[in-house]
């Protein structure tokens, strides 16, 4: 148990990092995008400790998988519930901005803050495993240099699971956006620890480019081209699946609906009360 009260404490001292600074930029709305920052380093560094359990704390500390699901899912639920918007995840803002809701330069801010913190937080993570303060951290301190890949199949099995798994992802969140977020946040928790326990065989289904930079392409065994198009155009292309599939086009890239006609949209986006005032009018 003393390597998972370590543990705590660096998931405690990431989420107060991530909050503090999501506290300080309400007073600065110009660099509100830091706050995609703050998100990817949270994210990054609590996942990075997570697999940390997954892969040493199984073994060697007697830890099962119950465990390390429920820590990876509370980890989840709790990034969730401090960053709210700021995902960390660069398809979340490459999809506003296909859908029109965000422009340009603030897209492009947001994902070059999501790579620095994640890349900010896989050193903070040697240098926490490089103190060696348990057992379990001494172990992963000398495997942080043979780290084992994440990618345990073929490159193309590979693209195949980020897309697929992002392409679920990506559609359960765009029909959960107007739900509450006491609704919301939970059950993307959910879907996430999910998905990355069903693909532990194949990719771990990061489904965010900046996270699987973070925990996955420092490895060896594949080449930054390998990684690149597995994690990064595979999860790209999932996310644009799904809001294709969920709007009949791409609004940044063209208006007209290949998939659903008017009538359709209309009647699904008819409030039932709406329809009853119709039919006494």
């Amino acid at each position: 148990m003393s390597g998972l009260n370590a543990s705590l404490g660096y998931f405690v001292s990431a989420a107060i990092f991530a909050a503090l600074v999501r506290t300080l930029l309400k007073k600065w709305p110009r660099l509100i995008f830091m706050l995609e920052f703050a998100s990817s380093f949270m994210l990054v560094a609590c996942l990075l400790e997570v697999q940390t359990i997954v892969d040493v704390g199984e073994w060697a500390g007697g830890l099962g998988p119950d465990v390390t699901l429920t820590v990876r899912f509370v980890v989840l639920l709790t990034h969730g519930i401090i960053c709210g918007s700021a995902s960390g995840n660069p398809t979340l803002v490459v999809l506003k901005f296909l859908q029109r809701e965000a422009t340009t330069l603030p897209t492009l801010l947001a994902v070059a803050a999501q790579f620095l913190g994640a890349h900010l937080a896989l050193l903070v993570a040697l240098y926490y495993w490089s103190l060696e303060l348990t057992d379990m951290h001494m172990i992963k301190n000398l495997m942080a240099r043979e780290c084992s890949s994440s990618l345990l199949v073929s490159l193309v099995q590979g693209f195949f699971t980020e897309c697929v798994c992002t392409l679920i992802f990506h559609l359960v969140l765009l029909n959960l956006r107007r739900r509450s977020a006491l609704i919301r946040v939970p059950l993307i928790a959910v879907l996430l620890t999910f998905l990355s326990h069903t693909a532990r065989g194949y990719t771990s289904a990061y489904m965010s480019p900046s996270l699987s930079y973070g925990l996955t392409f420092h490895c060896p065994g594949f080449t930054f081209t390998d990684y690149a198009l597995v994690y990064w155009l595979g999860s790209l292309t999932g996310m644009i699946l799904a809001l294709f599939l969920y709007m009949g086009h791409i609004p940044r890239i063209f208006s007209k609906n290949l998939l659903y006609s008017q009538k359709t949209r209309q009647k699904t986006r008819v409030p039932k009360g709406d329809k009853a005032e119709k039919k006494k009018q």
